[in-house]
C-alpha cells in the first residue's frame, strides 16, 4: 500500500478524502481481518447510546408551587388588578365630570373598576389552572408535586368562578341611584 502525502487528495471508492484515509485504511484492514474498528465517530455514537438520565422533577415541583401561588393571588387580588381598577375609576371620573345621570356615574366610576379587577383576577386564575394542569399531566415521582398541581388546578377553577361572578355581577350588583 502506498503512503500518501498530506497535500495529496485521493478519492476512494466510498468517496472519502485523504483526511479520512487513516479511518478508511483501518476499516479496510479490519474488514479483511474481521477486527473491530474504533473511530472517533464510533466513540461518539457509543457515548450517546447511554441510558437517559432520570429527571429530578425540580421544574415540575416549582411549577406546582407557582400554580398554587397564582391561584391564591387570583382569589385574593393582585396589585396589577388594583392599579387597573384605580385607573378605570379615574377614567370614569373624567368621563362623568361634565355631567351625566347618577346611574352612568356609578357605572363609569365603580362598575368599570370592579370589572377590571375581576378581569385581572380571572387572568391569574386561568394561568393557575393552565400551569396546574400542565404539571399534573407530567409524570413525576413525588406525590407532593401532584398534590400541589391539583391544589393549583382547584384554586384556578375557584378563582375563575369568583372572577366570572364578579365580572357578570352575580354575587353583588352595582348600587342603583335613588330617584
Amino acid at each position: 500500500m502506498r503512503r500518501m502525502n498530506p497535500t495529496e487528495t485521493k478519492k476512494t471508492t466510498d468517496t472519502t478524502d485523504v483526511t479520512d484515509a487513516p479511518d478508511a485504511a483501518a476499516a479496510e484492514s479490519a474488514e479483511s481481518t474481521g477486527a473491530e474498528v474504533h473511530t472517533a465517530e464510533a466513540e461518539d455514537i457509543e457515548d450517546t447510546d447511554e441510558a437517559p438520565r432520570a429527571s429530578s422533577g425540580l421544574g415540575a415541583a416549582a411549577a406546582g408551587v407557582v400554580s398554587v401561588g397564582l391561584g391564591v393571588v387570583a382569589l385574593s387580588g393582585t396589585w396589577v388588578g388594583k392599579i387597573a381598577a384605580e385607573r378605570q375609576a379615574l377614567v370614569g371620573q373624567i368621563k362623568t365630570s361634565q355631567g351625566g345621570d347618577p346611574a352612568q356615574q356609578i357605572s363609569a366610576i365603580y362598575g368599570d373598576a370592579w370589572h377590571s379587577t375581576a378581569m385581572f383576577n380571572g387572568i391569574f386564575a386561568l394561568l393557575a389552572l393552565i400551569v396546574g394542569l400542565a404539571v399534573f399531566a407530567l409524570p413525576q415521582k413525588a406525590g407532593w408535586v401532584r398534590a400541589f398541581a391539583l391544589a393549583g388546578v382547584a384554586l384556578g377553577v375557584l378563582g375563575l368562578i369568583v372572577s366570572a361572578g364578579m365580572y357578570f355581577d352575580l354575587f353583588m350588583s352595582l348600587p342603583s341611584a335613588g330617584s
